[in-house]
């Protein structure tokens, strides 16, 4: 999973039918076990746009988006926001939202 910037994901928004942007810290445990999980569904879904960022970095996003916490994932559809993630509950749970 490739770390975006903020006009990747916007790019990726304008560009991409699907696709979806792992927000994170560091210091999050429970972003570490997110992580795995976004790492086997980028190789679940090879054709779909999933960008990761540290939240640290792009707050204007948290901003923008009303991020409350972390893990999030944000997946867009058709360049609209549809989903806001912060609960990853499995693997199969995460491909259901993103398809």
């Amino acid at each position: 999973m490739e770390t975006w910037t903020r006009e990747q994901w916007e790019m990726a928004l304008k560009e991409s039918p699907v696709a979806a942007f792992y927000l994170y810290t560091p210091m999050c445990g429970t972003c570490a076990v997110a992580s795995k999980m976004m790492e086997v569904i980028t190789v679940m879904r090879p054709g779909i746009p999933i960008g990761k960022a540290d939240l640290n970095y792009v707050q204007n996003i948290a901003i923008d988006y009303e991020v409350e916490s972390v893990p999030c994932l944000l997946i867009q559809k058709d360049g609209v926001l549809t989903h806001k993630i912060y609960a990853f509950q499995s693997v199969p749970y995460l491909l259901e939202e993103i398809d």
